[in-house]
Order: C-alpha cells, then sequence, then structure tokens
C-alpha cells in the first residue's frame, strides 16, 4: 500500500498506460480521480472497478481548455480534500509523414499533450503550494528523445514535455514539489494492437527486450516516482522502453 490515502488525479485514466495506472494505485491504497474526455470508457472503467468504488470517481476532462482543468482539480479538492499526485498523461498521435502534414493534425497534438500539461499543471498548482508538498508526473515519450518517422507532431510535443519537466523541476523544488516524466517506448496499447502485424515486428525488433511494453509497465514506473521511495527523484526523465536504441 505505496499510496496509503494520497489522492491521485490521472488525466487520461480511462484506457491505455492511464488506466492501467488507475488501477495500480487503487491497489496501492490511493484515492483515484480518472480525468479523461472519453466519458463511456470512464463510466466503464469505475463500473469494472467494483472493489474499489468508494476510492474513485470520474470526470469528463478536455485538457486543452483551461475551464475544464481548473474544473478537474476543483472536482478533485472537492471529492477527497486535497491533491496528492498529478499525473499528466492524457495524450493523443495524428500521424502523417512530414511532407502531408496538416496544420491542423500539428496544433490538435500540441493542444492536447502540451497544453493539456500547461493548464493541469496550473490549475494544480496553488493546492500543491499551499500543501507545500506534492508530485507531478508528465508523460513524455522516446519519440521526444530520438524522434520518429511520421511523428513530427508527437515528438515535438514530447520534447516539449521533457523541457516543461526541467523548467517546473528547477521553479518548484523548492516549494516542496517534486516534478520528474516518464518517457515510454513501444507501449501494446488499445492504440498499437491496432496496428499490422509486420509493423509490430519492426517495433519488436528494435527493441533489446524483443517485446512491447505492457501499460503496467509504464505504470509500474509512476507508482515509483508517485511513492515515497522517490522523494528524492527530481527533474528526472526515467526511460521505460524495454532498451529501445541503447
Amino acid at each position: 500500500m505505496r499510496l496509503q490515502d494520497k489522492v491521485a488525479l490521472i488525466t487520461g485514466g480511462a484506457s491505455g498506460i492511464g488506466k492501467a495506472a488507475t488501477e495500480l494505485f487503487l491497489e496501492q491504497g490511493a484515492r483515484v480521480v480518472i480525468a479523461d474526455y472519453n466519458q463511456e470508457q470512464g463510466e466503464q472503467l469505475i463500473s469494472a472497478l467494483e472493489h474499489h468504488q468508494a476510492n474513485v470517481v470520474f470526470c469528463r476532462t478536455d485538457v486543452s481548455k483551461a475551464d475544464q482543468a481548473k474544473a478537474a482539480v476543483a472536482f478533485t479538492i472537492e471529492q477527497y480534500g486535497r491533491l496528492d499526485i498529478l499525473i499528466n498523461n492524457a495524450g493523443i498521435t495524428r500521424d502523417a509523414m512530414f511532407t502531408k502534414m496538416t496544420e491542423e493534425q500539428f496544433d490538435e497534438v500540441l493542444d492536447i499533450n502540451v497544453k493539456g500539461l500547461f493548464h493541469m499543471t496550473q490549475a494544480a498548482l496553488p493546492y500543491l503550494i499551499k500543501q507545500g508538498a506534492g508530485k507531478i508526473i508528465n508523460t513524455s515519450s522516446v519519440s521526444g528523445v530520438y524522434g520518429n518517422v511520421g511523428q513530427t507532431n508527437y515528438a515535438a510535443s514530447k520534447a516539449a514535455v521533457i523541457g516543461m519537466t526541467k523548467s517546473w523541476a528547477k521553479e518548484l523544488g523548492r516549494k516542496g514539489i517534486q516534478v520528474n516524466a516518464v518517457a515510454p517506448g513501444f507501449t501494446a496499447t488499445p492504440m498499437v494492437a491496432k496496428m499490422p502485424d509486420n509493423i509490430l515486428d519492426q517495433m519488436k525488433s528494435i527493441v533489446s527486450l524483443k517485446r512491447l511494453a505492457e501499460p503496467r509497465d509504464i505504470a509500474n514506473a509512476y507508482l515509483f516516482l508517485a511513492s515515497d521511495e522517490a522523494d528524492y527523484v527530481h527533474g528526472h526523465v526515467l526511460h521505460v522502453d524495454g532498451g529501445i536504441m541503447m
């Protein structure tokens, strides 16, 4: 029970890595607010978590909208009286080769993956600063470190997450707030599962461990950074990528 009585707000918490994090955090004693745009998936997950119903709620949230980010944080405080852990996990892809990528595709990814973090973290900070403690964990990607074909927008957004993480760490450490990021590698989410087998095989071939990550692998990294065990880990980008491009 490494998160006993902690309150966590997890964006994109209804599916994929966010869903795995929601389940794991509940198992470890946290109370969780799932902030996700997909209401149907959010409600389905709440129903499935029948053994944790008293400790999990759903809040439909578009993180690209400042007012909705503020509402999600206010909802968390209203429900549980505090906020200890913010997991900025929500993200999208709109892949295309750069020569064919539209401005709309670029803007849509940056709005969610970068402005979403900006809005959520600004909304949470007054409460975390008042407490004098808190954990902010941002989701980057190996694409933000190494780049990736067909992901100019996504790679740019995830590189920005790293820059934001390090900047916030320098600003907020003195206020008792730890800020870190996780950079997942190729992960077996429902979105990835829809890819053709030959593409999946190519992805596995450049991973030293020769398999894709499971969402739980990434959630375990969130758990470590959210726990008291990581109280002196700050401004770090934790790669959970199976040794990709090592």
